[in-house]
């Protein structure tokens, strides 16, 4: 798999990290359903057998479950693996989650993400979302000192806008970024951001490269349908109609690329994504062994121009149809 450097930082991440929001399970806000422990863990093991050299986790997956999981195999592997972790959101005692970005919060936040991963340092750690707007710079300012003291080793932000990026990196420069960016939604590609990063020298690591599964092609209006009730994809508007039936066939167009490339429709909305130079690398979930083994080949798929300018152009003629029918539909 193909190793790229993180920014202006001494990491070198895989293509393809793996990502731990569905393995957290079910029972809470942003639950994707109910998780069979040993199946996720060995999901992960397979995934650093196909070249993963990272893991991308969070607190509130699975209100602290997550990383639970991977610190059983930080414990075997430590020092192997670069782990991602982040802060800003938390929950009370009725598993209710609010967002907070004060220095008392973040503080509480690393103690118990080092507890619960075991580690003494966390190699990359993040804020979350910048929530609440006006606790943004208090939070970076927040882990500006932990890189001092040692706690973590780089300070990123997630889903940020462009001006919320220059705001905090104007403190002290960012060393990377986790924006949402797959075919699906290519903002990033037009609010400035991927050039800023690649000016800059900041990381790139984006987050559901396949929209949460929808792009790898194996989904259905009756496989949405039969999403467990607490799947946090039935509140995604790409999962919804009438936009479901568009991206769905709109992979129905791509899937032919894939095809001729004998690559699956997964493989080819990651190599997209991967196919900008200023991206470093992109986060692929898996729930158990056998979905890791498909979409990890990718990590070393670099698209052919013409296959770039015959997706490119079936995604622009998409992107078309789609802001008509955001506007009929006044989302």
């Amino acid at each position: 798999m193909i190793l790229n450097r993180l920014g202006k930082t001494d990491i070198h991440l895989s293509a393809l990290g793996f990502g731990t929001w569905a393995i957290g399970g079910g029972g809470y806000l942003f639950g994707m359903g109910e998780q069979d422990d040993k199946e996720a863990i060995a999901a992960i093991y397979r995934g650093l057998e196909l070249g993963i050299n990272w893991i991308d986790t969070a607190p509130v997956y699975g209100l602290g479950h997550s990383e639970e999981l991977v610190a059983k195999i930080v414990k075997e592997l430590k020092n192997k693996i670069y782990i991602s972790t982040k802060c800003g959101f938390r929950w009370d005692d009725n598993k209710k989650i609010f967002s907070s970005l004060t220095k008392k919060s973040i503080r509480e936040e690393i103690d118990d993400s080092l507890r619960r991963l075991k580690l003494d340092v966390i190699d990359l750690y993040m804020i979350h979302k910048p929530d609440p707007p006006d606790e943004i710079e208090e939070g970076w300012s927040v882990l500006v000192d932990l890189v001092k003291e040692g706690k973590i080793r780089y300070a990123g932000v997630s889903t940020f806008s462009l001006d919320q990026l220059k705001k905090v990196h104007s403190i002290r420069p960012v060393d990377f970024i986790q924006p949402e960016y797959s075919m699906l939604a290519p903002a990033t590609e037009d609010d400035g951001i991927l050039d800023f990063c690649g000016e800059n020298k900041i990381g790139i690591i984006v987050f559901s490269p396949m929209c949460m599964g929808l792009l790898t092609g194996k989904f259905t209006k009756e496989k949405v349908q039969g999403l467990p009730a607490d799947d946090w994809r039935h509140n995604e508007p790409y999962f919804q109609e009438p936009f479901l039936s568009a991206n769905l066939q709109l992979i129905e167009r791509l899937r032919p690329i894939a095809t001729k490339n004998k690559r699956t429709m997964g493989q080819l909305a990651l190599a997209w994504v991967l196919r900008r130079h200023e991206v470093t690398a992109a986060i692929v979930g898996a729930r158990r062994p056998s979905q890791i083994e498909e979409t990890a080949p990718a990590g070393d798929w670099q698209l052919s121009a013409e296959d770039k300018t015959e997706a490119n152009k079936i995604l622009k003629e998409y992107y078309g149809a789609l802001k008509t029918l955001k506007e009929h539909n006044q989302v």
